[in-house]
Order: C-alpha cells, then sequence, then structure tokens
C-alpha cells in the first residue's frame, strides 16, 4: 500500500508546482500589461517667428474667363458670316449660315413620304372598317379581318416612321444656321463665306462677357510655394498705376512641354474697362501673404487625412498630436500656414514612435 500512496503524493506535489508556475506567469503577464510606454528619447525644435518669403512677380495677359468655339454640327458650303472679330453679339443672335439646299431638298422628300404614308394609313383604315362591318353580318372570315388589322397596324408604324424623318431632317436645316448661345465677344474667325467646311470646325470663337481671367505661365519652383487660393495683384504693363486684385483659380495639372512652366489662371474681381482681352498685365504675390512657420519635414506625421506635428509640454514632458494647415512640404522642409505658435516645441526626429501623452526625454538633455 505504501508504493501507490507515495506515487499518490508525488502526483499532487507536481500539480501544485505546475499551478504556482501558471500563477506566476500569468503575473508576470499582467504587470507587462500594466506596464506604462517606455520612455522615448526625441529630438526637437522651438517654434521660431515665421519666415516671410520672397514676392513673387510673373507677366502675363487677358483672357475671357469663359469662351467657346462655336461650329456647325454638319458639313457644308459656308454662305455667310454675319459677324466679325471685335462684334459684340447677344444670346441667340445669328453669327453664320451654311448653303441650306440640300439639307431643305432631304427635308422635301422626308415630307413627301410622309404624305405617301398617310395615304396608306387612310386605306388601311378603310378596309379595316370594311372588314368590321363584313365580320358582323358574317359575310368575311376571321382571316380577313385580323389580315386588315395588321396592315392598318403596319401603316401607321410607316406613318410614325415619316414622321420621325421630317423631324430629323428639320432638325439638320436649323444645324446650317449657327447662333450664339449666350452674349459676348468675338474674339476669332475661322472660316470665310464660300468655303467648304466640315462638321466641328471652329467658325467663330466667342468670348463670353461673365469675368475675366488674368493667365500667367509660372515656373515650377514658383507653383510648389503658391498657396491655394493666393491673391494676386494685377497692374497693366502699360499703366502700372491701374491695378486690379484676383485669386488663383486654376493651376494648370501639367507644365507646358516646350517653356516647362505651368499655366496658372487668375480670376479678377471687376476689371476696369482697361483691361480688354489679350491686354499684357503683370501681377505680383507679396511675400506677406504667403509666409509661414519654418520646420524639417521630417516633423510631419499623418493621423488619417489630417497633417499634424507631435507638441511637447516643457512642464509634463509628454507629447500631443497637433492637427496644422500646410502651405507647402517638400523632402527637406514644411512651411506652416496655420496650427504653431511662437515656443512651440516641435518634434522632428522619433515621431513614428509615439503615442498621445507618452513621456519622452529630449535629447541633449540627459544628465550627466
Amino acid at each position: 500500500m505504501s508504493a501507490p500512496r507515495t506515487a499518490s503524493f508525488a502526483q499532487y506535489r507536481n500539480a501544485v508546482a505546475l499551478a504556482a508556475i501558471v500563477v506566476s506567469v500569468a503575473a508576470c503577464n499582467r504587470d507587462d500589461a500594466m506596464a506604462p510606454p517606455p520612455v522615448r528619447m526625441v529630438r526637437t525644435i522651438t517654434v521660431e517667428p515665421p519666415r516671410e518669403a520672397a514676392d513673387v512677380s510673373f507677366t502675363g495677359h487677358i483672357e475671357a474667363q469663359d469662351q467657346a468655339s462655336l461650329a456647325f454640327r454638319v458639313s457644308g458650303r459656308l454662305a455667310e458670316r454675319t459677324v466679325g472679330v471685335g462684334t459684340s453679339v447677344r444670346e441667340g443672335d445669328v453669327v453664320a449660315r451654311l448653303d441650306p439646299e440640300n439639307e431643305l431638298n432631304e427635308l422635301r422628300s422626308a415630307r413627301a413620304a410622309l404624305v405617301s404614308a398617310q395615304g396608306l394609313l387612310r386605306t388601311a383604315e378603310n378596309q379595316l372598317q370594311r372588314q368590321s362591318h363584313l365580320l358582323e353580318r358574317n359575310v368575311t372570315t376571321r382571316a380577313d379581318f385580323e389580315a386588315a388589322e395588321q396592315g392598318r397596324t403596319a401603316a401607321q408604324a410607316q406613318v410614325d416612321a415619316a414622321q420621325a424623318r421630317v423631324r430629323s431632317a428639320e432638325d439638320v436645316v436649323g444645324f446650317t444656321t449657327l447662333k450664339a448661345d449666350a452674349p459676348g465677344l468675338v474674339t476669332r474667325v475661322g472660316a470665310e463665306p464660300g468655303e467648304v467646311v466640315a462638321a466641328g470646325r471652329m467658325i467663330v470663337q466667342l468670348a463670353r462677357r461673365e469675368g475675366r481671367d488674368a493667365v500667367f505661365e509660372v515656373p515650377a519652383d514658383a507653383v510648389r510655394t503658391l498657396p491655394p487660393d493666393a491673391r494676386v495683384h494685377v497692374a497693366l504693363s502699360s499703366d502700372p498705376s491701374v491695378t486690379v486684385n484676383g485669386r488663383v483659380r486654376e493651376v494648370a495639372p501639367q507644365a507646358d512641354p516646350v517653356t516647362r512652366t505651368f499655366r496658372v489662371r487668375v480670376g479678377l474681381s471687376e476689371p476696369p474697362q482697361s483691361f480688354r482681352l489679350g491686354t499684357a498685365v503683370s501681377g505680383a504675390i507679396r511675400g506677406s501673404e504667403s509666409s509661414g512657420t519654418a520646420i524639417p519635414a521630417t516633423a510631419l506625421t499623418r493621423r488619417g487625412q489630417d497633417t499634424g506635428v507631435w507638441i511637447v509640454d516643457p512642464k509634463s514632458l509628454t507629447v500631443s498630436m497637433r492637427k496644422l494647415d500646410v502651405l507647402s512640404a517638400d523632402p527637406a522642409e514644411a512651411l506652416i500656414q496655420k496650427g504653431l505658435a511662437l515656443g512651440d516645441i516641435v518634434v522632428t526626429a522619433g515621431a513614428s514612435l509615439l503615442k498621445e501623452g507618452q513621456h519622452v526625454r529630449l535629447a541633449g538633455t540627459e544628465p550627466r
């Protein structure tokens, strides 16, 4: 009996030891989970007063904010052009006409076909009516009555098709007259009376009256630092005292293949009469209006759609994320328009390892 009792005691002792090990491991894991995040070593800079950017100047010319090339939708011989360069037109004014003889012949043919189809329809309707009366008196067969019904249906379909051809022919005749779709000023003509023009060829270029743009060819380095919706001071090249303010409305997404410059359109607010189409102008962006706070680009951190930096609290030495409005950025430096204050301590190295509220140690402040 002593041997089994000894084996049982050994098993009990092993179980107790195993349980103690499990409890010890669990306690260690709990301590690790509750341990605070480590204190990170970071490099920082202190925000200095904003740096004023240099003035940016460029030359350009005036264009219509919206212009359209008017063209015929059909080909033909240009019979008349009623406007020339510089002509002011209103909406609906006729600007050109094609010789419509061929189109009118098509319209006459379509109308004749419609009259013929309508005659066949009346004949089919009369036949159906006679077959209906005969069927009521049992003089005709059901098959003859159904054949009359089908004949009437086919005749109606031919009339519908002929009417559609007439409407199409009328539209084509209308396409031989070119009208202005909005009030504006003719800036260019593309054909003279007597020429045979293809469909879609520009006949008249119309500058609409809704507004004026100053158009500039801007170098790539200036476009890179150009703030969105930048305010531009535009002046006449011939008389710099005549000025008007505008804002950047459009920046070309691709550089010109020859000059390697980007076309920038500046919408002008209430330009004077002297800002005529094609007039040479000069534009300037004041450096004080495009200034910003410069920080190393390594300080920027993206969180979803937002861009920000880690700010160090000098008292508690903890970090917090702050959202920024970035004016421009390159691999070395970022220009911040809004979000930083003078004296803020910004993390520039080690930002990718930080969490909200984490304690940090500033590089260069280690105790000796």
